[in-house]
């Protein structure tokens, strides 16, 4: 049984984790529909450095968005001036989140506009359709699984996250501990119990958020047939 306090957690890290996954929405199924589509120059730079965030470590990105967000920083001194704090608050645990999960969304999502026809959509266009009318009848239901893929992976990565967000936000408990967070804190003061309770928790969390999208998957696919 989990206590109110560790209950608190598992809230919180559910909460930031559907918000961030939301509201990467929109603009990563607008990326991922640009490298899909764009063939000009320029496309493996802006590719690698959307990858970035999945091969540098996670503390590196925190310490970045730190460097940018803090009172002195690009930004930090611009959102200071306008009374908006986010450094060690839920919004750096978002921030930390949503950057960290946007690589695999794109990844995920660009596959799937790959996987549509051109010429489908190119047909939608003769037969009246306007862009936008296109690519919500047409694009996105033909490319629905590698959004639903990409969203249960960044869903699962923002449950994990970790190195970033221990870096912009720290690890105040009843702020910005998230389960991970806890982990680590009941590791080091020596509750190796209380750190199982909560890795199997995160670990229930995660299969649980991957068997839905693969039941979901297998049960459209099987809709798609008949």
């Amino acid at each position: 049984m989990l206590s109110p306090d560790e209950l608190r957690v598992v809230g919180f890290t559910l909460s930031i984790a559907a918000l961030g996954t939301a509201l990467l929405l929109v603009p990563g199924i607008m990326v991922a529909l640009a490298l899909a589509r764009y063939q000009g120059p320029g496309k493996s730079i802006m590719e690698t450095m959307l990858s970035l965030p999945l091969v540098l470590p996670p503390t590196a990105v925190g310490l970045l968005l730190l460097s940018v967000l803090a009172r002195q920083g690009l930004l930090g001194r611009w959102l200071d001036a306008a009374g908006i704090q986010v450094v060690f608050t839920w919004k750096a645990v978002l921030l930390a989140t949503m950057v960290m999960a946007f690589p695999l969304f794109v990844r995920s999502a660009r596959t799937g506009f790959e996987e549509v026809d051109p010429r489908l959509v190119g047909l939608a266009r003769t037969l009246g359709c306007g862009p936008l009318a296109a690519f919500f009848r047409v694009t996105l239901p033909l490319a629905w699984r590698g959004i639903l893929a990409g969203t249960m992976l960044a869903f699962a990565r923002a449950l994990g996250e970790f190195g970033a967000t221990i870096m912009i936000a720290g690890n105040i408990p009843g702020r910005t501990q998230t389960l991970a967070l806890a982990i680590f804190q009941a590791s080091q003061v020596g509750r190796d119990d209380r750190a199982m309770e909560l890795a199997g928790v995160t670990v229930l969390l995660a299969f649980a958020t991957l068997w839905t999208a693969e039941w979901f998957t297998r049960r459209r696919a099987r809709r798609a047939a008949t």
